[in-house]
């Protein structure tokens, strides 16, 4: 693994591990896609995506990485999760600009159950913010 590979993982493990919203807000390009798999529409902006990521490492809970496939500016994180007693199993696609920031941020997440677990509980906070969203899952 390269320098600067090392650093952005270490620096994603931080935002992950320890909820560090300071270092999430460095990484995200103000050009981000965010995809979502609880949301119709990718999320086209900085605020938005920041909304989505910094709620998503409160709800998945017992977070563990297990394979991680970093390949110049794009990676690959396997990880497993629980969301409200339903274990996932997922992938974060991420793919940074030249500058080591965030530009493309897709997740996929399995089964079925556990993404309607997810999809609910984002779904209420969306709605507790004020913000609106068109969810897949109702």
């Amino acid at each position: 693994m390269d320098k600067k590979n090392k650093e952005l993982l270490e620096r994603w493990h931080k935002v992950v591990f320890e909820k560090d919203l300071k270092t999430l807000n460095e990484l995200i390009s103000d050009k981000i896609t965010l995809y979502s798999p609880v949301v119709f529409k990718p999320k086209s902006t900085k605020d938005e995506a920041m909304f989505v990521l910094s709620n998503v490492i409160e709800v998945l809970t017992e977070f563990k990485y297990h394979r991680e496939f970093l390949d110049g500016k794009n990676w690959a994180l396997e990880f497993s999760a629980v969301v409200n007693g339903k274990s996932v199993k997922g992938v974060d696609l991420i793919e940074f600009n030249d500058d080591g920031q965030i530009e493309n941020f897709e997740v996929l997440i399995r089964p079925l159950s556990g993404l309607i677990a997810l999809g609910e509980d984002m779904n209420r906070r969306f709605a507790d913010a004020g913000k609106e969203t068109k969810p897949i899952i109702k």
